[in-house]
């Protein structure tokens, strides 16, 4: 069995070691924001931050997160409000098909942990490793920037 912290809440998966985290959040958690895309940690739909960093759970096994604090898009409301990145994304309607959405915003709250005042460049950088066929990329940048000034 692994316990790990899911969105501020402790949680158990008597899942397979080996299980991909994204099958365990999907199949037996029903958490549904991460995506499953490629399968090959490629395209970055299925990012979740494990203790602030971003990994791409479809080839994590669940045991990598065993005793770690998991955030899905779920867990980054703010209480009852969505988080100003979140906003921001809705805000610019930076989502088109919107199944990219949910890496895209765990990749850009990475960028804005550690750097809280990103450039156009630097924010384009952070995401370049998430694939988007709809070509959001121009409003993707502009919700990240927006949220970064605090609009």
């Amino acid at each position: 069995m692994v316990q790990f912290t899911l969105n501020g809440q402790t949680v158990r998966s008597t899942a397979h070691n080996s299980t991909p985290l994204l099958n365990v959040l999907a199949n037996d958690l029903q958490i549904n924001g991460a995506k499953f895309g490629c399968g090959k940690a490629q395209c970055s739909a299925c990012l979740v931050m494990v203790d602030g960093n971003p990994i791409k759970s479809c080839v994590a096994p669940v045991s990598a997160v065993a005793g770690r604090t998991v955030t899905t898009l779920a867990g980054m409301k703010e209480g009852d409000k969505l988080s100003r990145l979140q906003q921001a994304f809705i805000d610019e309607q930076a989502a088109q098909c919107g199944y990219c959405t949910s890496g895209m915003v765990i990749q850009a709250q990475v960028l804005l942990d550690r750097n809280p005042n990103p450039t156009d460049a630097e924010v384009r950088v952070a995401l370049d490793g998430n694939l988007c066929r709809c070509g959001a990329h121009n409003r993707i940048v502009r919700a990240v920037l927006r949220a970064a000034k605090g609009a």
